[in-house]
């Protein structure tokens, strides 16, 4: 009998690859990203060249590490490098039109009605409001469904680029009125609305893009709509238009951190709460008893509870009419999607999409909104001397804070989904809401310079 010989051949798939330094992430780069990654490091040096004069250590520090955080964002998600081009191409035309002269925005064709910081922000106002339209009425259409949405999807693209080149090109025009009153434009309530609707779609577009679906739109634009619809009556009533010069308390680099990580929180959390309606929408469609219907009913009592809200607090006396019409049309949007539920609910995409894009908008928001209120923290301990003083503010961002860490824990512990989910999300955006704007309506404390 004989004995077969073991061979030392090793099969070829057992092979071990060779090492090699091809597929890595640098080398992955197209030629348009090292483009785009040249354009803003020399966007970043000029910048810093040209405006150091009017910059501290600190907002230079901020400025240099800005860099490499906007070449990565431009990389992961490449829509956005032709927002950030297109934003700093139309700001920069801005900028050249005023030449140092801010009586040229009523004379020149294209800050007058384009590029100055007011006509791009109405122009936002006015694309968001679009936008909001055509996704709806991709909503309830058949065959023009997909081309309705897409359309409103890039109506959506170019608000927020209005949204950012009307906050690039009102930095500048404080700068023109005073080197004592120049300040980043995220100082007062007019100025953090528009930072909250252009952070909230923005955020929205990624989710739409990942998840391939548009039919999201039509709920998270809601919520950007009613924020449109306060700021243009702010506009029209308090003028909050005008760049006033900054309380000694915000005159701090760390108003620059602060303020934008606060409203990241705020806006994945409204966009959180929106996600969760559509979901509860989607679960409750084939129920025939209307009063079994809350989600739809609370979204009417809500929208119309502002206009009440504001007329109770005595802030309305010059804009009465106005809450009228939004109280209408409050309503007719909840009447709508009362009757068309079940045709919304059939175009809403799977319950797991829903609850995922939940879960992961507020896990971005949580971590954001630490950041911020840690850095809120250091803040006060160098405006007031302690870093923590029971203000009514801070109490309520410790309130939307712990709603949220206790709605993660159930979820990452408690395995928590679906209508409970979505029930607390829509509580922690009304949490939420009161800790933006109704602290400043009916508290006052430190932070009364926001006050109505």
């Amino acid at each position: 009998m004989t004995t077969a010989t073991p061979t030392t051949n090793t099969p070829a798939a057992s092979v071990p690859e060779p090492i090699t330094l091809g597929g890595g992430y640098f080398s992955r780069r197209s030629p348009f990203d090292w483009v785009f990654a040249a354009l803003v490091v020399v966007g970043g040096l000029f910048a810093l060249w040209r405006y150091a004069p009017s910059m501290d250590g600190y907002e230079k520090s901020i400025l240099v590490g800005t860099i490499p955080v906007l070449v990565w964002l431009g990389w992961y998600w490449r829509p956005l490098r032709v927002l950030m081009i297109v934003v700093a191409a139309a700001s920069i035309a801005a900028l050249a039109s005023y030449q140092g002269d801010l009586a040229r925005a009523e004379t020149v064709f294209w800050l007058k009605y384009f590029l100055s910081s007011q006509s791009a922000i109405l122009w936002m106002s006015v694309l968001f409001f679009m936008s909001t339209v055509f996704y709806w009425m991709g909503m309830f259409t058949r065959n023009t469904s997909a081309a309705l949405e897409l359309l409103g999807s890039r109506l959506l693209w170019a608000a927020v680029a209005m949204a950012l080149i009307g906050t690039m090109v009102r930095w500048y025009e404080s700068h023109q009125i005073g080197p004592d009153i120049g300040h980043i434009p995220v100082s007062n309530l007019y100025e953090v609305f528009v930072l909250f609707c252009w952070m909230t779609a923005l955020f929205y577009l990624y989710y739409e893009e990942q998840y391939a679906t548009r039919t999201l739109g039509a709920f998270v634009m809601l919520v950007v709509s009613a924020a449109v619809g306060f700021l243009l009556w702010y506009t029209l009533v308090r003028e909050a238009h005008a760049i006033q010069p900054l309380v000694p308390a915000l005159q701090s680099w760390w108003m620059k951190l602060h303020v934008p990580a606060n409203f990241i929180g705020y806006g994945t959390f409204a966009l959180a709460a929106m996600v969760a309606f559509a979901y509860l929408i989607k679960q409750q469609a084939t129920e025939t008893r209307l009063y079994k219907l809350t989600p739809i009913w609370l979204l009417g009592v809500a929208l119309c509870f502002v206009p009440i809200a504001f007329r109770q607090r005595g802030v309305a006396e010059a804009g009465g009419s106005y809450w009228v019409g939004y109280a209408i049309v409050s309503a007719l949007i909840a009447a709508g999607i009362l009757l068309g539920r079940r045709r919304i609910a059939a175009r809403l995409p799977a319950f797991e999409i829903l609850d995922d894009v939940m879960y992961k908008a507020i896990a971005v928001g949580f971590a954001f909104f630490t950041i911020a209120t840690v850095l809120g923290a250091l803040w006060a301990a160098e405006a007031w001397g302690g870093y923590w003083s029971w203000d009514p503010k801070e109490t309520w961002a410790l309130i939307v804070w712990l709603n949220y860490a206790a709605w993660l824990h159930m979820r990452l512990i408690k395995g928590l989904r679906g209508a409970v989910a979505s029930w607390w999300a829509l509580v922690g955006l009304a949490v939420t809401t009161f800790a933006f704007l109704g602290v400043n309506m009916f508290l006052s404390g430190l932070h009364s310079y926001g006050e109505l």
